[in-house]
């Protein structure tokens, strides 16, 4: 088997998790090397199979985590959870003092959660992010896989209730016995469809009974320390109860100047503005982070068509103003 059909070969076995068919193949390749003269790398493959023969045997893979799988969601939740595996970090994100404090306290909780359980004590594993869109909360999610290199699985709760209505709390039970039996960071996005109060004037009895569902899954521990992150752009509406039960509600907010400017200097990358800020700053204000991503976007692709090397502030003003109208456009509706 030539080298490119080893790796197709590897490849398929890894995402169909099957992993005997994978270490199978793995010693084929071995052999190959040995056949080949390479001894050493052959051997050194050897090694690593039998090492996880031996960790399937016992249950337990080095360094005692949940060994985590190239996971996509089949069967009933297929469709309603998307996984992917991010390479960002925390330290890709601009955020302020007080939120990269605790979000840098949660890493280290996660990492070090033996030590805490020693001591009677739980890391955090849920958390309610607050705050208008496009201001960091969906990113935090994939920065805090990156950082514990989990998978991040995006739940869509709209879908939930527009394919299932009727069967929701059934599939989020669902859901549920996938959070406690693998390891990763859930995101349940928008999630006032679901945690919104109870006794409300247009409240009905699936969203009651979805409701007590999420409740009594709050309460329940969290086997493989999965961490759960509900997002919302409206909290005010959220149910108190519900609220109560996050270790953690991190708010986000628009960046000030300072923050804003960092925001675009790091997305600018090499453009770098050819010029004052001064020009720039006061179209800067109210916008989220998402916003003025897109606005330095905007800027650097006509930098690259004209063959320039650098930003200018006059360019950057007028797609800051863009995104400024654009929002009050929207706002007005």
């Amino acid at each position: 088997m030539s080298t490119t059909k080893h790796l197709v070969a590897l490849l398929n076995s890894h995402i169909d998790g099957d992993v005997e068919q994978f270490l199978s193949i793995a010693l084929q390749v071995a052999a190959q090397e040995a056949r080949q003269g390479r001894s050493e790398e052959a051997d050194q493959l050897k090694r690593l199979v039998q090492k996880a023969r031996n960790q399937q045997r016992s249950g337990r893979p080095a360094g005692g985590q949940t060994p985590i799988p190239l996971a996509r969601p089949r069967g009933e939740l297929q469709g309603l959870v998307e996984s992917t595996y991010p390479k960002i970090t925390l330290a890709s994100m601009v955020l302020s003092e007080d939120v990269r404090e605790r979000l840098s306290r949660i890493v280290r909780q996660q990492h070090e959660r033996a030590r805490l359980r020693d001591h009677g004590q739980a890391p955090t594993t849920h958390m309610l992010l607050v705050g208008p869109p496009g201001t960091g909360k969906t990113m935090t999610a994939s920065a805090l896989a990156g950082e514990l290199h989990l998978p991040l699985f995006t739940v869509r709760l709209e879908a939930l209730f527009s394919r299932y209505f009727g069967e929701t709390a059934a599939k989020l039970r669902l859901l549920f016995d996938q959070i406690a039996q693998t390891r990763g960071v859930y995101l349940l996005d928008e999630f006032d469809a679901i945690g919104s109060r109870r006794g409300d004037p247009n409240d009905v009895g699936e969203i009651r009974r979805v409701l007590n569902s999420v409740l009594a899954f709050m309460e329940e521990p969290n086997s493989t320390d999965s961490l759960v992150l509900a997002a919302t752009n409206h909290v005010a509406i959220l149910d108190e109860a519900l609220a109560r039960r996050f270790d953690e509600v991190i708010e986000y907010s628009y960046p000030d100047r300072a923050g804003a400017r960092a925001i675009i200097e790091r997305r600018l990358g090499n453009f770098k503005l050819n010029g004052s800020w001064a020009t720039v700053e006061p179209a800067l204000e109210g916008l989220s982070q998402g916003e003025l991503v897109r606005a330095a976007d905007a800027v650097v692709k006509d930098a690259i068509l004209e063959g320039a090397s650098k930003a200018l502030p006059a360019a950057l003003a007028r797609a800051l103003q863009n995104r400024q109208t654009l929002k009050g456009k929207f706002h007005r509706r």
